[in-house]
């Protein structure tokens, strides 16, 4: 199933906080949308795998992407190694999407920088003849290179090379990351706080979002950093 973006997080709940605005308005344009989890996010101090798979699956229903699958990679123990660029590869052969997003380039978590360099090489390499996979009916899959990988911002303020306006979908995007219910803000909640729980984090994915927005001459936008020069073909999409 060919997809116009592939969106690459490390964990489960990663490319809802990072682009799930992004991801939405795309959806809402006709565009198809998949989504590849690295790891279970089994490390996570609130949940299990198994709470973290009902979730992502609920966020997918409410983002409506065509596709959702989980690489079951180790969390906390990334690499940049042949067998996981190897996984990678036979995802975005498999998909053949025209852009990636992948996590940021450098975040508080490490297994983000790491799954942004992961996804970035297995992007290049993907595109070369001479590395063979087979899909899961055993059948040589066609290599592939997307077009562009753009690197979405998480924990760490990084300044933007583009933004996306994402006004009209700034809801859409926190109900995707409210499925994620053992992760993010609940005062009834027993269980452990974290960065990423407290009420703090789930007001920052608004006013971080806004003041993008701000900057940029819109009410809410998300941020993205670029691996080579854009070029442009007009200034239609310009927000002026």
């Amino acid at each position: 199933m060919k997809v116009d973006i592939l969106a690459i997080g490390a964990h489960p709940d990663d490319v809802e906080l990072g682009c799930g605005g992004t991801l939405a308005k795309l959806i809402s344009e006709g565009k198809k949308v998949a989504i590849i989890d690295l790891t279970e996010g089994e490390l996570g101090t609130r949940g299990t795998a198994e709470t973290r798979k009902e979730e992502a699956a609920n966020a997918a229903k409410i983002l409506e992407v065509s596709a959702r699958e989980n690489l079951k990679m180790k969390d906390g123990f990334l690499q940049n190694s042949e067998e996981y660029q190897l996984r990678i590869i036979k995802m975005i052969r498999k998909y053949q999407p025209e852009i990636v997003f992948a996590n940021a380039i450098d975040d508080r978590h490490p297994d983000h920088a790491k799954a942004a360099k992961l996804a970035s090489d297995a992007c290049f390499l993907s595109g070369l003849i001479k590395i063979k996979t087979l899909d899961d009916g055993g059948n040589l899959q066609t290599f592939w290179r997307p077009k562009q990988v753009f690197h979405y911002i998480q924990w760490k303020n990084i300044t933007p090379d583009f933004v996306i306006d994402i006004s009209d979908f700034i809801d859409k995007k926190i109900e995707a990351c409210l499925a994620y219910k053992t992760q993010f803000y609940d005062p009834s909640s027993n269980e452990p706080m974290t960065p990423i729980a407290t009420k703090d984090f789930l007001e920052s994915l608004t006013y971080r979002a806004q003041d993008l927005g701000r900057l940029s001459g819109v009410t809410y936008a998300e941020g993205f950093t670029v691996e080579k020069t854009l070029a442009l073909k007009n200034f239609d999409g310009i927000i002026l």
